[in-house]
């Protein structure tokens, strides 16, 4: 009986030592499987962050050019602004210089005609 004792327990213990051994080799594999799929995670994270960073980036420098591209337009503003208060000026001169010259033109015309009816007068003979 002692020797069946004996097998049994050594049996006993092959089994159980057969039972942790591939409870050891699940535990490795699924360990195996749980980092690989950490180092997955980890490498997805790692490229957004970094194309959250390049869109961000991105951003910052769209919204420089906006507000250069703002500040360009209002200084255009300001500037066709002079420009057309000037155009303004000069179309005032201009109509301003018109009518002078259209009171000077009906001036010498009268100036002309006083001077054509004196030489007229002067050339009728005397009584």
């Amino acid at each position: 009986m002692n020797e069946t004792l004996k097998n049994r327990t050594l049996v006993g213990l092959a089994v159980l030592s057969a039972v942790l051994f591939f409870g050891f080799f699940s535990s490795c594999s699924s360990a195996r499987h749980q980092k690989a799929s950490r180092d997955k995670e980890l490498a997805a994270r790692l490229a957004l962050e970094e194309r959250s960073a390049k869109f961000i980036q991105e951003r910052s420098m769209l919204e420089e050019k906006a507000k250069a591209k703002e500040a360009e337009a209002a200084e255009l503003k300001a500037a066709l602004e002079v420009s057309q208060k000037a155009l303004s000026q000069s179309q005032q001169v201009n109509q301003s210089l018109k009518e002078e010259l259209g009171k000077m033109t009906k001036l010498n015309e009268s100036l002309e005609e006083q001077l054509r009816q004196a030489l007229a007068d002067g050339k009728k003979p005397k009584k």
